[in-house]
């Protein structure tokens, strides 16, 4: 049963993704209760996700990476860059939403500027580093 847990987080993660830029979309449209409503999906989807990773991989342990060749260093530099700005991401979404609910707008929209790119990322490749890990280049 716990290989399901890994396409759970990636879909988990993508749709997260998917929400963020819904809501960037919508804020650009001046919604801003939809944009709002998007947002919050995604910080809940992410937290699902966090969740589920987390004790995905407390009772699986760590999942070794069986590629080969060119794919190795595209894999480990996506996973690097996509581990550190994804414990990034999380002051900067937390400051960001809190400014957002808050209705500080200057503040919320200076730290989204710099918070929407750099979730996005992480979430593309989270789910990049899912094929890459159990599509891709599975372990035998």
């Amino acid at each position: 049963m716990t290989h399901v847990w890994p396409a759970i987080n990636a879909t988990l993660n993508g749709l997260s993704g998917v929400f963020l830029l819904t809501a960037f979309l919508l804020i650009r449209k001046k919604k801003i209760q939809l944009h709002k409503r998007f947002m919050l999906a995604a910080c809940t989807t992410s937290l699902i996700f966090l969740a589920s990773y987390l004790a995905y991989h407390y009772t699986a342990g760590a999942t070794r990476f069986a590629g080969v060749g060119w794919s190795r260093p595209v894999y480990f530099t996506l996973l690097l860059t996509h581990t550190v700005l994804a414990v990034t991401i999380v002051p900067l979404a937390v400051i960001s939403v809190f400014n957002g609910l808050k209705m500080r707008v200057a503040t919320h929209r200076r730290f989204a500027k710099v918070t929407f790119p750099l979730w996005m990322y992480v979430s593309v490749t989270g789910v990049l580093v899912y094929f890459f890990l159990y599509q891709w280049f599975p372990s035998r």
